[in-house]
């Protein structure tokens, strides 16, 4: 199997545009700027999907869905959360077709214009707080946890695969609380989950901190993110929980009568991921011949290639790998068992290298005799013969050693790529030269960020939950500054 991948060296992002594709992922739809996302990689935002679900209720959420069309009016209702998307928004202004009688085609119907246009969903917020405005009374109503699983359009003009499409799937929670330091907790609270979901389902490392009041999301008070870091060194926000406070039940005159017999505003929060995470997963730890993914979001962690010269032979290696297979699937972990004929041992091996499978065994006529198997890594390349007895507990032990190498040598390379700078000339020829995060003096000031921004392209991309402080001059200005940030160039 041809592989013919650009090299990450030579284009990281056709090498990546061309992964995507190659290995099944995804591919652009005829409709532009969306993307069809393919059944290999559906079953990587299952997984996914599953693990972050089970998260969400075991903290208490529960499911529900809201409508995709949000009445202009709504967005109107909070003004910075409107002019944070309004560029964005994809508008319905009619509700029916009709046949053009000079073409036999169809057009739009002049005469059925909505009273008023529908905005399709590009977030929630404004949709489910006019819906809690019927739900919440009293204290005793709160608080309300939800999650919704949809999908969003935000019409974007330069599309990629993944990162940034005009129609992409995602979870949105909205929550309501009685109090701000309960919507701050939770806040916190699905930024932890967030963390522990990218670091030890996607072996990859990230920094939670806070944005920046320029960079925060639409209407919020504070925004809370994870930053990871890419291979090419740039960085990617793999999620955003966000303190709202009261704007969007003040919005939506949104209120309930306290213990105290008071009537108060609630408080609220948002918090989301989406598909941009499957990016995230496929440029953090791939290489040159494929992708290499962490075993707990593999929808393949064991392939099975039998090598075989008759049709005895592969009988009899047939019933060694159903037991083996059974042993496997008793531990959760799943296997394929490639037995087609239509191809080549050699074309098998190299189709699972691009599709990231973690552990490819072979099993041929002498290993029957010695019984023994071969063994490939998908992260190191290594090959091993392991004996056949109490393989499925080796392979189970190998699929942990292999995603905890595969986060190792992600943070490893983050770690090697924070730098520290303490003069604007610094600061540019690490971003020219070298990439990743760039730790500075930044002096607070919102035009200082942007002047910034605007001459290099790096944005701050948060500042630290964990920072510490540290006397220092703004790189830019000169000005004091009593703490680092971290500025990278983004996706």
């Amino acid at each position: 199997m041809a592989k013919d991948l650009t090299s990450r060296e030579n284009d990281y992002s056709q090498w990546y545009n061309e992964l995507v594709t190659k290995a099944d992922l995804a591919e652009h739809s005829s409709v532009r700027g969306c993307m069809v996302i393919k059944p290999y990689g559906y079953s990587i935002w299952e997984k996914m999907q599953a693990v972050l679900d089970k998260k969400f209720k075991d903290t208490g959420h529960s499911n529900a869905y809201f409508p995709l069309f949000i009445p202009k009016s709504f967005l109107s209702k909070e003004a910075a959360h409107v002019e944070g998307f309004a560029k964005e928004c994809a508008v319905v202004t009619h509700y029916r077709l009709k046949t053009d009688p000079e073409t036999g085609g169809v057009v739009v119907d002049p005469d059925a214009k909505l009273e008023e246009e529908l905005i399709v969903r590009p977030t929630s917020e404004t949709i489910i707080w006019n819906t809690y405005k019927g739900w919440i009374q009293s204290y005793r109503d709160l608080p309300i946890l939800v999650n919704q699983w949809a999908n969003v359009v935000r019409w974007e003009m330069r599309t990629r695969l993944f990162l940034r499409t005009a129609e992409f799937l995602w979870q949105e929670g909205h929550t309501a609380h009685a109090t701000a330091d309960e919507a701050i907790a939770e806040t916190e609270q699905m930024l932890d989950v967030y963390a522990d979901f990218v670091e030890n389902w996607m072996a990859l490392p990230v920094v939670k901190g806070r944005k920046t009041p320029n960079e925060r999301f639409a209407g919020a008070l504070d925004t809370y993110c994870i930053e990871a870091l890419m291979q090419d060194g740039k960085a990617l926000q793999a999620g955003t929980s966000h303190f709202l406070g009261q704007n969007f039940a003040k919005a939506f005159d949104v209120k309930f009568t306290g213990k105290d017999g008071k009537l108060d505003y609630v408080w609220a929060t948002s918090w989301g991921v989406s598909t941009r995470l499957m990016g995230a997963l496929v440029m953090a730890h791939s290489d040159d011949d494929g992708l290499v993914l962490p075993p707990m979001l593999a929808p393949i962690q064991v392939v099975v290639v039998p090598i075989y010269k008759s049709d005895e032979e592969a009988e009899k290696i047939t019933e060694v790998v159903n037991k083996l297979k059974k042993d496997l699937e008793a531990k959760g972990i799943s296997v394929k068992y490639d037995n087609r004929d239509t191809q080549r041992p050699g074309f098998k091996f190299a189709e699972w290298e691009l599709k990231g499978v973690p552990v490819r065994i072979a099993i041929g006529a002498r290993d029957l005799e010695n019984q023994t198997v071969e063994v490939a890594r998908r992260d190191t390349k290594e090959k091993m013969v392991l004996q056949m007895n109490d393989l499925a507990n080796k392979v189970e032990h190998l699929l942990e050693e292999i995603q905890n190498n595969i986060y190792q040598k992600a943070k490893a390379f983050r770690a090697d790529n924070i730098t520290k700078v303490d003069t604007y000339e610094e600061f540019k020829q690490v971003l020219a030269n070298k990439g990743g995060f760039v730790s500075a003096h930044w002096d607070g000031s919102p035009e200082t960020e942007q002047k910034i921004k605007d001459e290099t392209k790096a944005t701050i991309r948060c500042i630290p939950l964990d920072n510490p402080l540290e006397e220092g001059k703004c790189i830019l200005t000169g000005n004091p500054s009593t703490q680092r940030v971290l500025f990278a160039i983004a996706y």
